[in-house]
């Protein structure tokens, strides 16, 4: 797979897990795990790369006596997985149209 799409892919997907309440790191993954392995290198890139595009914020608050960074969406982000789902609807058919069965 192409590593734009795929990146562009991941930070729709670590958006999606944090659309309806903070969360953390680990809560992340583990919320993603049934769909797709992520390691925790690779979620805190991709963490890094929306807060900077300000998709995301990030807070830190107490958790055990240790400080725990809450990430949570921004209208921004909410725009981005909005737009995704309206280009995924263009990729389906694209991807229509290159499987579609030759007709003889």
């Amino acid at each position: 797979m192409d590593i734009q799409l795929k990146r562009g892919l991941l930070d729709v997907c670590v958006l999606a897990a944090i659309k309806n309440a903070d969360s953390y790191g680990y809560q992340i993954i583990k919320d993603m795990k049934p769909y797709l392995a992520l390691s925790e290198s690779t979620l805190y890139t991709i963490l890094k790369r929306l807060e900077a595009a300000e998709l995301l914020t990030v807070r830190s608050a107490e958790h055990g006596g240790r400080l725990r960074k809450y990430y949570r969406i921004t209208e921004k982000g909410i725009r981005r997985i909005e737009d995704f789902k309206e280009d995924w609807q263009e990729l389906l058919a694209i991807y229509r149209f290159v499987t579609r069965e030759e007709k003889t």
